[in-house]
């Protein structure tokens, strides 16, 4: 595995940290170890800077699906300072899985997360 391949694959998986942590301290403390300082996320739900505004969109995402992790549902691919994968928000209870998207990310210098440009491939009706 190639240090580029590591740097994709390491940053992904703190993104996933960040995305499934459930309390709001150590959601916090891994949107700050995942996003660079002034990073952003924007899918086509939310367009956000900043580390508390991450944060609050993850901590929405809960809310709405209490119960729910989200996986990542294959490889993480990535060139020069730019990395795509897809995920889906997954049920704990029954494994359901009613939502999946895919991401591309930009990198820092750093490793942490620039800019996140998700798009949702599934989501269901009335959400």
């Amino acid at each position: 595995m190639s240090a580029n391949t590591d740097r994709y694959e390491n940053a992904v998986a703190r993104y996933f940290e960040a995305w499934n942590a459930r309390e709001p301290e150590a959601r916090a403390k891994a949107v700050a170890a995942a996003w660079a300082v002034g990073g952003g996320y924007t899918d086509p739900l939310a367009d956000v800077v900043g580390h508390d505004k991450i944060t609050a969109v993850i901590a929405a995402a809960h809310d709405q699906f209490p119960g729910f992790a989200f996986r990542l549902t294959g490889p993480v691919d990535g060139h020069h300072d730019t990395a795509r994968f897809s995920w889906e928000l997954v049920s704990e209870a029954d494994g359901s899985a009613p939502v999946a998207g895919s991401d591309v990310v930009t990198l820092a210098g750093d490793g942490r997360i620039r800019s996140v440009h998700g798009f949702l491939d599934r989501v269901p009706a009335g959400a």
